[in-house]
């Protein structure tokens, strides 16, 4: 899925606000497909994470797909990631 450079900012925009486990989604799909410039499987683990903890169904698709190119060093920070990023939200 390609996202238009308004979408794209749209997405980021969405995250720092209100974000929906969709929006977190959108924001793994992004890194993991290198539309913020470069592939980046901690980022979009990390965000596929969050979204599914939000409920989202794909996002526990996509996450899982990602971790299968992950090593445990990766998969690690991008928990890290995940944590450090709920610890700022409440």
């Amino acid at each position: 899925m390609a996202f238009t450079d308004v979408e794209t900012a749209q997405v980021h925009d969405a995250v720092k606000i209100d974000p929906t486990g969709e929006d977190l989604c959108k924001l793994g799909l992004l890194y993991s497909t290198g539309q913020c410039g470069v592939i980046d499987y901690i980022e979009a683990h990390k965000w596929f994470n969050l979204a599914s903890l939000m409920g989202s169904d794909t996002a526990k698709y996509y996450r899982s797909e990602v971790a299968a190119e992950m090593d445990g060093d990766q998969l690690a920070a991008a928990l890290t990631a995940a944590r450090e990023w709920l610890s700022t939200r409440h």
